[in-house]
């Protein structure tokens, strides 16, 4: 079409081809577009709808399903919950905590370090927008085959994205998760989490209200980067050779990323907005459109307006955009002035692009002819939603019955050593530091804990010394077993986490990723796990604040295996009495808490020594979960531990290690007269602790109905297991730290230069 395609030639020309397919949506939702709007589309309506019909931005596979997180019993500590840009939860003291974990998987896997570092900037500035200054990130990571060419193509470039994003805007990595997987290969998982802190009143939301308020556009220039970005690489499936569709992955500049987040600060201080919206996925149809939905009016835009990067941007790709480090704000008249001052202080570029206007319309202006007149609702979320059909997997059954109790064991002291350091030392198992060491742990001094400690903890008031711990999991051999089943046991491991460091568990997010909604297999897996976490989330009287679903991660017809990560946030109402996972000192008891059972479907043991999956994964027991959770708790507060690591992959063989070489203190210990299963089983609601006053701890736990076993004493430089024989920390350590670096080389080597085009100029 040579002409500007308006409302008026659209509604001239109904049989002009339009190429809906192309852009994504199927015959029936085109057809149901023409109804909503009684004519075809104009070229920038059909790209408003595609982008915001997409999978990524409506959920309509999902939608279903997540309802039941809204049904769940409402907390007393729930400020806002799902349906904002992240759900606020109370934590005393009149603070307010919000948090939030998104997916850029697909961007990350074509362009792996402007993938990362932009899916960073995004969830960073959903936290901003509920009027919370960020605080802090975590990291939950997944690749293919650690020794997969693929893999030191994808991993170095998403770490340095990362860190480089969080470190430039000032915000500490506490924690995360890094593991690897045949079935991620061409499908890595980037899942990104942020936290940020107000105090109550200062709470905003994304809602366009009161008739002639203005909207303004501010932070950067709109570019061709991204256009179609996130929401179509979200929403498709990639074949053996790649994303067949591959709009240009969004550009970041954390540098212009922070003066914007000082500004919004400085202008929620003032309280001069009165809604506000980031552009994420889907860019500007996204924020007009959601903003006008969930206000009480409609709103104009002139799309003239809007700054661009490049002039040569059709109307449909100014509103497809995804663009970074942009935001849409709802400014009162008289407070426009105040408004743009604050942003030219801080450097950064605002304009008044349009007005909230009476009626229940969405109207766009090019040059001034209308190109977009639309029930915003329709857009943004009266999509469409869908019932996809559901089957269990045909293989789940032989599956689970291929039981790792069939396979070898060891059964000499020195098999033991082996298979405990084969485990210790692969890629799942192995220590982190080569990618942590890439980012800022303790920027802005207010860290607690971080990693490898098992949750993040970060000190939110100086006076008082409340603080807030978060921990990231997601365990996906579980899931595969028994979506269900593995879902609760996710959120167990995090809650576990949470409360080892002696915080008390609040309230939870979660990243839902799953292959192609269209396989009817992938959806009943998807049905599985939301159930068992809305059933686990009532079971620990926990929220679910809000999340994310990213679905299409399959190559083909292979789907990676269902990866539920679950985030826990819990509070501290003194973070000086907060629990770190290593030994510190030498004769302090060990102590196990909780009941050990021969639990190896899906185990760590299983997957590195046999490279086996199969049986059932370890059994769910909430309320030994919701006891231990309490006892760690109370052991905190009245500081009864030196040190608490609960147990997970690799059971207690790993958390042994692991507290022996954070701090070069070894144990002389006796597991029992299994020592296999002692150490690689991997039941849930277990701990290990250490203790000045053992018979204090036994009477705690006794309180709280939690079984305890003595296992030793700290002190030397070795681990001495009873059974199983002294292993020198100098040779664990050895074993622990070589990995990542003889698979990547050194941070340096490998990413001392950000990638070509990384970095846009100014």
């Amino acid at each position: 079409m040579s002409q500007i395609d308006t409302v008026e030639v659209a509604a001239k020309t109904p049989d002009d081809e339009q190429p809906w397919a192309e852009l994504g949506l199927e015959s029936d939702e085109y057809a149901r577009i023409r109804d909503i709007l009684g004519r075809r589309p104009t070229t920038a309506e059909l790209a408003m709808y595609s982008v915001m019909w997409s999978e990524h931005c409506s959920y309509k596979s999902s939608k279903v399903h997540l309802r039941q997180f809204g049904d769940l019993p409402r907390s007393e500590a729930l400020l806002v919950g799902i349906g904002e840009n992240a759900g606020v939860v109370d934590v005393g003291d009149g603070y307010a905590v919000t948090f939030k974990v998104e997916s850029h998987n697909h961007p990350s896997y074509v362009e792996p370090y402007q993938g990362a570092a932009t899916g960073v900037g995004g969830i960073v500035r959903d936290i901003l927008t509920m009027g919370a200054r960020p605080v802090a990130v975590m990291d939950s990571l997944r690749f293919g085959r650690a020794d997969a060419p693929d893999t030191a193509r994808v991993l170095p470039g998403v770490v340095a994205g990362v860190g480089g994003y969080g470190n430039c805007l000032g915000l500490p990595n506490i924690g995360g998760e890094l593991l690897f997987d045949e079935c991620y290969a061409g499908n890595p998982l980037v899942n990104a989490l942020c936290v940020g802190v107000m105090r109550h009143e200062d709470v905003r939301l994304a809602r366009a209200e009161g008739v002639g308020n203005k909207v303004v556009l501010f932070g950067a220039r709109t570019g061709g980067d991204g256009i179609g970005g996130v929401s179509v690489l979200a929403s498709e499936t990639f074949d053996e050779h790649g994303p067949a569709k591959r709009p240009s992955v969004q550009v970041g500049d954390p540098f212009t990323e922070k003066l914007l987040i000082e500004a919004c600060l400085e202008i929620f201080a003032a309280d001069l907005v009165t809604g506000i919206q980031d552009l994420g996925g889907a860019g500007l149809s996204c924020a007009t459109s959601e903003l006008a939905s969930a206000g009480t009016g409609g709103m104009h835009v002139d799309l003239d307006r809007v700054p661009l990067r490049d002039s040569t941007l059709t109307p449909a790709e100014i509103l497809m955009s995804e663009s970074q480090e942009r935001m849409c704000a709802i400014v009162e008249p008289a407070k426009v002035a105040d408004f743009l001052a604050v942003c030219e202080k801080w450097d950064v570029l605002a304009t008044v692009i349009g007005e909230v206007t009476d009626g229940d319309r969405l109207t766009v202006d090019w040059h001034g002819q209308r190109i977009v007149d639309v029930p915003p609702r329709t857009v943004a979320h009266e999509g469409p939603v869908y019932e996809r059909p559901l089957r269990r997997p045909a293989d789940l059954d032989d599956l689970r019955a291929d039981d790792p109790a069939a396979l070898p064991r060891p059964e000499t002291p020195e098999e033991l050593t082996a298979h405990w350091l084969a485990v210790l030392a692969s890629p799942d198992g192995a220590d982190k530091t080569w990618v942590t060491e890439q980012y800022d742990r303790y920027v802005r001094g207010n860290t607690v804990l971080a990693q490898p400690d098992d949750a993040g903890v970060v000190r939110i008031d100086e006076d008082t010394h409340r603080g807030i711990a978060l921990a990231l999991d997601g365990n996906a051999r579980f899931a595969r077993l028994d979506p269900y089943a593995g879902a609760q046991l996710n959120l167990a491991e995090a809650y576990r986490n949470v409360a080892v460091s002696g915080a008390r568990p609040l309230a939870v997010t979660n990243c839902l990723n799953f292959g192609s909604p269209e396989e009817p297999e992938v959806m009943w897996q998807f049905a599985e796990a939301v159930r068992g976490l809305a059933d686990a989330c009532r079971d620990l009287g926990l929220p679910v604040t809000g999340g994310n679903v990213s679905l299409y991660n399959q190559t083909g017809d292979v789907a990676i295996n269902p990866t539920p990560v679950i985030g826990v946030l819990g509070v501290h109402d003194d973070v000086r009495t907060r629990v770190p996972t290593g030994w510190r000192a030498e004769g302090e008891t060990v102590l196990l808490l909780g009941e050990t059972r021969p639990e190896f479907g899906g185990s760590a043991w299983a997957s590195v020594v046999h490279g086996h999956l199969g049986g059932r994964p370890p059994a769910v027991d909430l309320a030994a979960e919701r006891a231990l959770g309490e006892l760690l708790g109370a052991l905190g507060r009245e500081g009864l531990v030196g040190s608490a690591h609960d147990l997970a992959d690799g059971g207690l063989a790993q958390a042994l290690a692991e507290s022996a070489l954070r701090y070069g203190t070894g144990a002389t210990l006796r597991v029992g007269d299994d020592p296999f299963t002692a150490l690689f089983s991997e039941s849930g609601a277990r701990a290990v602790v250490t203790t000045t006053d053992p018979e204090a701890v036994r009477t705690t736990a006794e309180w709280a109905g939690v079984a305890v076993t003595e296992l030793g004493t700290t002190g030397g430089d070795v681990l001495a297991v009873e059974g199983v024989g002294e292993l020198p920390l100098d040779g664990l350590r050895a074993a622990w730290t070589a990995t990542l670096p003889a698979l990547f080389g050194t941070p340096e080597a490998t990413v001392g230069t950000v990638p070509a085009g990384a970095v846009p100029s100014s």
